[in-house]
């Protein structure tokens, strides 16, 4: 999925540049899957350290971007020295973290006036990379937050205002495109990390997930067999008020 929506990770990393010099500063990349918010980052001059839970995503990461630091560590408890960045970014990636841990760590990692940005998912009425998995494996467990809450402007200010301010929201579509309708499904198979795990756990009802997948994915083929749709998304920045 990295690649696919490295041009959001531009954003962010442009979001954080608006507010501070990004040469030599230290910019920590949560929950970074293959890093292309960090590899943004690193080109316009920072020292980048990229942390993902998953070790398969980091070593993706080290071969793309050998200069960078990378660590196979959790989002929201990542074990860095405390107060040593300039800026923390995510391109969708801590929205998938507990949100309590997750800004609690951000507040330990930032410098004071450090900044933050990171994009998010914003809900829509159907979404045919995510409804197929309601339908055929029902709703997930009720665990008190969900990834596209932070697409939620007024829940994102609750969660942020006690220790950031500034906070700032930019909108837009992410338009996703595929030769096929078999082509979409095989990257949802075998190369998006969060739809291989969803298929993982299907179990025995893995090909009713593919069929539902198919049949909500061809909604959206056109004439030619391109499948094309978009997603909102938002990208959130804001400056770290240290107390």
């Amino acid at each position: 999925m990295g690649e696919r929506i490295a041009h959001i990770a531009e954003r962010v990393v442009d979001a954080v540049g608006r507010r501070q010099r990004l040469d030599d500063a230290a910019v920590v990349d949560l929950a970074c899957g293959t890093g292309s918010a960090a590899v943004a980052a690193a080109a316009r001059g920072a020292r980048v350290t990229g942390v993902d839970l998953t070790p398969e995503l980091i070593g993706l990461a080290a071969q793309r971007a050998p200069h960078i630091t990378w660590t196979v560590g959790d989002a929201a408890d990542t074990g860095l020295p405390p107060g040593s960045f300039d800026a923390a970014v995510s391109n969708m990636g801590i929205i998938f973290v507990e949100p309590v841990s997750q800004v609690a760590e951000i507040v330990r990692l930032l410098k004071p006036e450090g900044v933050l940005a990171f994009s998010s998912w914003v809900r829509a009425p159907s979404n045919p990379l995510f409804d197929p998995v309601i339908a055929v494996l029902g709703a997930p467990a009720a665990v008190g937050f969900s990834p596209d809450q932070w697409g939620d402007d007024a829940l994102v200010a609750d969660r942020l205002t006690p220790h950031f301010t500034d906070l700032q929201f930019e909108r837009d579509d992410h338009r996703w495109e595929f030769p096929s309708v078999s082509a979409a499904l095989d990257w949802l198979q075998n190369e998006s990390p969060m739809h291989v795990a969803t298929f993982a756990r299907a179990g025995a009802a893995r090909q009713e997930l593919a069929d539902a997948f198919a049949a909500a994915l061809q909604q959206h083929a056109e004439p030619s067999g391109v499948v094309a749709f978009s997603s909102p998304y938002v990208v959130v920045s804001a400056v770290y008020r240290a107390s």
